[in-house]
């Protein structure tokens, strides 16, 4: 992975990092928290412009963002809530719900979103699908990526030759946010479970 990007910024500069940002919207196993400190690393040797690396790599985010906000809008709320209603153990009234939060709170989802690992990609999903404003999406996507962004680019650059130590310590964040994520499905599982197992024992008396 460093390799690649490594090469990639050597070939393209902070172009090439912007491009990896864009890709790790799409493909969430690419991970900024690598991508954003060796950028800033590389900043540091004078090998890219430190405001160049801000402003690829936040536009990157941006284009990525909206990909997946456009996958969500041609998605559409009919087909999202036809796919919901052919899932084991999942309502319509679930995606009604969820819909109805992302409405009332939808706009700091997607700012305080692009600060949180896994979530950064996937906000722009229901965003799409509920056609959220393409103006306050792009601004507040934008915003929140900028400030996510130079976080962890000046964090490489000042540390240097240590600049991994960042993936190190973040990785330790987002495994706890995948762990709640597993967490709150298993929750969603059992509890639809006994709410069936109830509804077959109501419905034999």
């Amino acid at each position: 992975m460093t390799d690649w990007l490594v090469g990639l910024m050597e070939t393209l500069g902070a172009p090439g990092a912007g491009l990896a940002i864009a890709l790790e919207n799409l493909f969430p196993p690419l991970p900024s928290e690598v991508i954003l400190p060796l950028s800033g690393f590389t900043a540091s040797r004078g090998e890219m412009d430190l405001l160049d690396v801000l402003v690829c790599t936040t536009l990157g985010s941006v284009i990525g963002a909206l990909a997946l906000y456009w996958v969500g809008a041609l998605l559409g709320r009919e087909r999202t809530l036809a796919i919901a209603a052919k899932l084991p153990l999942v309502k319509t009234s679930d995606i009604e719900k969820t819909e109805a939060w992302f409405l009332k709170h939808g706009r700091k989802t997607v700012f305080f979103g692009r600060m949180i690992p896994l979530f950064r990609s996937l906000i722009s999903v229901p965003a799409g699908v509920e056609r959220m404003p393409l103006v306050p999406f792009t601004l507040l996507t934008a915003t929140g990526s900028l400030i996510w962004n130079t976080i962890f680019v000046m964090a490489g650059y000042l540390l240097g030759e240590n600049w991994s130590l960042v993936e190190a310590y973040v990785g330790i964040g987002s495994k706890v946010v995948l762990g709640l994520v597993v967490l709150a499905i298993v929750v969603f599982v059992a509890v639809r479970l006994t709410e069936r197992r109830k509804g077959r024992h109501a419905s034999r008396r």
